[in-house]
């Protein structure tokens, strides 16, 4: 049986299509979303979809797991009827849909990235509540790090980073923010890492925590202000960077340069992942967790 969420004075206009369904579970249309979001023209939101697409690649999951991609009938007056294509999004696709959308001259894009990122923090509590051991908190936030870094390196292209090296410096700036001065060469040195090897591979699941908070801070500065000049990028993302330590030193929590070195990078996580998940000794990462209560 598939429904929608009753729409009441208070909820949100993407509760109200929201569907529930015995088989599928919660679930958006794409269809339907293009419309509240503002767009005339499916084709044109189906570019959208594809950006979303290559973020949710980018973050490790199953693409079709979230974004599912069918046909279905409407009528088209006097009885008649004809297929069209849509896509079933999970909460997760729908979220990565609306990061993606074009925010000009559509206020109700900003009202949905704040919705879907509330859906996603409460998602995150559900994760917290049933107690995920540190490994597989890694794996989550280590996915969650590609989606918000390739975010902010559209954002920052706009602003004028447009160069692989640019980025690398501009990535430097957020970096020597939240660490006290430390770009990737200290941090990696630090680290007592090899050449070839990713720091962020090398994090645990708080650090990783602190920069993506940076990544999204930054990514909402260089948006809100619509900064179009390269060294100001820089500047934002260095001020975006200490704002995230001084909130870590002002709640007492450890510097980012002081958390341990995992023993295990997060390609030996996904290996053992994987393994669990062919043998079904456990449930996998990724597999659906109960919802939050509310």
């Amino acid at each position: 049986m598939n429904h929608k969420d009753p729409q009441t004075p208070t909820s949100s206009p993407f509760d109200a299509i929201r569907h529930i369904d015995e088989e599928l579970g919660e679930h958006w249309s794409a269809r339907e979303l293009s419309k509240l979001l503002g767009y005339a023209r499916f084709d044109k939101f189906l570019n959208v979809i594809a950006k979303a697409e290559e973020a949710c690649r980018t973050s490790g999951q199953v693409v079709s797991d979230h974004m599912s991609h069918m046909g279905h009938m409407i009528s088209t007056g006097k009885g008649a009827k004809r297929e069209v294509e849509d896509v079933l999004l999970s909460r997760y696709g729908a979220y990565l849909v609306v990061q993606n959308a074009d925010p000009s001259g559509k206020p109700i894009v900003a009202l949905g990235q704040t919705y879907f990122a509330m859906q996603t923090r409460r998602q995150e509590i559900a994760d917290e509540l049933v107690e995920l051991p540190e490994d597989q908190l890694r794996l989550l936030r280590r996915g969650q790090m590609n989606v918000y870094n390739t975010q902010l390196a559209e954002t920052a292209r706009d602003a004028g980073v447009v160069q692989p090296r640019d980025f690398a410096v501009f990535q430097d700036h957020g970096y020597k923010g939240l660490y006290g001065g430390l770009g990737a060469r200290g941090i990696h040195q630090r680290k007592g890492l090899k050449k070839s090897q990713d720091i962020l591979d090398h994090m645990e699941s708080d650090e990783l925590a602190a920069n993506i908070f940076r990544a999204s801070l930054t990514k909402q500065k260089l948006e809100r202000e619509a900064i179009r000049d390269r060294n100001e990028a820089n500047r934002t993302h260095h001020e975006m960077g200490q704002a995230v330590r001084k909130t870590i030193i002002e709640t007492g929590a450890t510097l980012p340069e002081d958390l341990p070195t995992p023993e295990k990078s997060i390609q030996q996580l996904q290996r053992e992942e994987q393994k669990r998940i062919e043998q079904r000794k456990q449930p996998s990462l990724f597999d659906e967790l109960p919802p939050a209560q509310e």
